[in-house]
């Protein structure tokens, strides 16, 4: 019984689920601006994500809003 349902999780890992990794890491070989594609629109989403970020703390910064409190927790005072 058990080893059955380890080679269901088997097939479903191997055969299905890593099926794109492996066309990607044989993409590799012939263009890798294209096989990495996808961490480049990662990067793009977090850099414009802590872009963003910062001005938002700066805005906060302008107005005087944010609390510059150096304790983190009340036990702490």
């Amino acid at each position: 019984m058990w080893s059955s349902i380890f080679k269901g999780i088997e097939f479903l890992f191997v055969d299905v689920l890593f099926v794109p990794m492996d066309w990607l890491a044989k993409l590799e070989l012939s263009n890798w601006w294209i096989a990495n594609i996808l961490t480049w629109i990662f990067i793009i989403i977090c850099c414009s994500a802590f872009v963003y970020w910062l001005k938002q703390l700066r805005i906060f910064a302008a107005n005087n809003e944010d609390e510059q409190d150096t304790t983190a927790h009340s036990f702490l005072k």
